[in-house]
């Protein structure tokens, strides 16, 4: 009988290939270095990106929205925050009615980088050369897996 390497009764350690934690890694590394020459050429780390994406199909949320969407902490995003205000892309500014609450909007120039950005989504897109319900159904799978261990985190 052939054991799995998924099985808890596994005797030796798995071959990484084996490892679906392995294979997401990896097509994370692949992911950031397909993006990592498109987005230089916009001046933004790939962190920064989400962050501009976010704001560009919502602008004027608050930092705790966007953590919760990006699944970052506050501690992650305002660094990250200060350099796309520094850049002239994004404003931070307190909300008058909760001064704990920052409020991020986009600047003009951070509007305007929408459109020079639409390109990197076609790379991308043509990189993967996956359909698109393969694409919906590899990411729906992933989002589930995601999902799942961090309802187990915080149990």
């Amino acid at each position: 009988m052939t054991q799995s390497p998924h099985s808890a009764a596994a005797t030796s350690a798995p071959d990484v290939g084996a490892m679906l934690c392995f294979s997401i890694y990896a097509a994370g590394h692949a992911f950031t270095q397909l993006y990592r020459p498109l987005l230089d050429r916009l001046g933004l780390t790939y962190p920064q990106y989400l962050v501009m994406v976010t704001l560009w199909n919502r602008d004027g949320q608050n930092v705790k929205e966007l953590g919760r969407t990006l699944f970052l902490d506050s501690s992650t995003l305002t660094p990250l925050l200060k350099r796309l205000d520094a850049a002239g892309l994004v404003t931070r500014t307190r909300n008058p009615r909760d001064e704990r609450e920052v409020l991020l909007h986009l600047t003009p120039a951070g509007q305007a980088l929408k459109g020079e950005a639409a390109e990197i989504m076609r790379c991308v897109e043509a990189a993967v050369g996956q359909d698109g319900p393969t694409i919906d159904a590899l990411r729906t799978a992933i989002d589930a897996i995601r999902d799942r261990l961090h309802a187990q985190r915080e149990a």
